[in-house]
């Protein structure tokens, strides 16, 4: 069992505590090339401290509400398969893998795929068997330099999941991770890592849910690298619908290179403080990358997307679309970046960000960015905060529709814009569902 270090005064102090304790029982496992890269990463994020407001990257985001909670960061759990049942999601095939406080569980998971199509390992196993594969990837492309999140996985991430799909291989069903954190006795924080690493003309669908059970704070700091071979496509779809208590910090960081595709959707339902990082670097000719984003915050929920796209070769796309329904006294935020480098000619990149605003008391940030270096490209980005169409609204109920339900409809054909991108049928359907329970409220 896991310390729970709770005579520390402070978070930092408990954290990089652990780290040390860890160290003391690694004997000389201690001294490989991958724990002296994390032993740089503690001493990063060690300088680097939490981020503040003063820091330009968060300056709408304080983290003030996650320091001032105390955690546990025991990762042992009693949920049962019993226990998770009403968390599924109905008719979903697939390679199911559940990680509770980071921990991954192969008693309640079940992979389907053949070994031919795709190799799916626990991190945690990985770094024993296989650590020249983990060290040819683990912290070459989400860079912990900069982000102290990312320097506190990178030091401490113990478990999480490696994804490895042959060249020329199509993996036939999804693969679905399910983080759950456990809070039913305890505030939990866990350091999940992932790896995914597809293969040229090698194609895989992958979608990371998120939940927290129990009503204990939970801490969630995720970092998961993607590298995508030539001519590599993946559909990658991250699912959010946690508790008014839980803190998610996540990182997903994205390699492409020639003619490889990505196609992403972000679907934020619940949580209280949500960071999502999403950072792609098309380091290919012909490589196209889609992202699409939904989120719901209400109450007092902050959600808080950045995205960055950087265009480093020539010939490149990207098309960006996120939208959001802010409601009671909630906080939104959008920063997208769009870099494109002096070789990149030939880019064409595209960013929207769309908000309806229910609550005079909610709150949207917006900040596109456009940074390019290159004289032969197509860029563009716009925002838009509004509130709903009244003329949409006093039509339809002018054909005796009652005004709730009319609401209800119009947000929802809002929302549709991102939800019908998701090709995860199962998937889909559930977020429909979910997504007109929480506009009914």
């Amino acid at each position: 069992m896991t310390p729970s270090y709770s005579s520390y005064k402070d978070f930092k102090e408990q954290l990089l505590a652990a780290f040390r304790d860890n160290e003391e029982r690694m004997n000389g496992a201690s001294k490989t090339a991958l724990h002296q890269l994390r032993r740089a990463a503690l001493k990063q994020f060690d300088q680097l401290g939490f981020p503040t407001i003063r820091n330009e990257e968060w300056k709408y985001s304080s983290v003030n509400g996650l320091l001032k909670e105390s955690f546990d960061l025991d990762e042992s759990t009693t949920l049962t398969a019993e226990d998770l049942a009403p968390l599924e999601i109905p008719n979903l095939d697939g390679n199911l893998l559940y990680f509770v406080n980071g921990r991954y569980h192969a008693e309640l998971s079940r992979i389907v795929s053949p070994a031919s199509q795709v190799q799916i390992t626990s991190f945690a196993d990985a770094l024993k068997t296989e650590p020249d594969f983990i060290g040819t990837y683990f912290a070459h492309y989400a860079d912990y330099q900069e982000n102290a999140f990312t320097a506190l996985n990178t030091a401490l991430a113990s478990d999480g999941v490696v994804v490895r799909v042959p060249d020329n291989t199509t993996v036939e069903q999804p693969i679905i991770l399910r983080f759950i954190t456990d809070a039913r006795d305890r505030n939990s924080a866990s350091q999940p890592r992932n790896l995914i690493v597809v293969g040229k003309n090698a194609e895989v669908m992958v979608a990371e849910s998120y939940r927290t059970l129990g009503n204990g704070a939970s801490f969630v700091n995720v970092v998961t690298e993607i590298v995508l071979g030539r001519d590599a496509r993946m559909q990658y779809y991250k699912v959010q619908n946690e508790t008014e208590k839980a803190y998610h910090i996540g990182t997903t960081q994205v390699n492409q290179t020639d003619n490889s595709h990505f196609y992403s959707a972000t679907v934020t339902l619940d949580g209280n403080f949500i960071r999502n990082n999403l950072n792609i670097v098309l380091n290919g000719q012909h490589a196209e990358a889609f992202m699409y984003g939904l989120y719901m915050p209400n109450g007092r929920q902050h959600v808080d997307n950045h995205t960055l796209v950087d265009h480093a070769m020539p010939n490149s796309y990207s098309n960006e679309l996120y939208k959001g329904i802010l409601d009671d006294n909630s906080t939104g935020v959008f920063n997208g970046k769009i870099f494109v480098r002096p070789d990149a000619q030939k880019t064409n990149a595209y960013q929207s960000c769309k908000n309806v605003v229910l609550s005079p008391n909610a709150t949207m940030n917006t900040k596109p960015q456009l940074e390019i270096f290159a004289d032969d490209v197509k860029c563009s980005h716009g925002t838009t905060t509004g509130q709903l169409n009244d003329e949409a609204l006093f039509y339809m109920r002018s054909r005796g529709i009652p005004k709730d339900e009319a609401r209800t409809l119009l947000l929802y054909a809002f929302s549709q814009d991102v939800l019908s991108q998701i090709k995860i049928q199962p998937i889909r359907e559930y977020l429909e569902r979910v997504v007109t329970e929480k506009l009914g409220k």
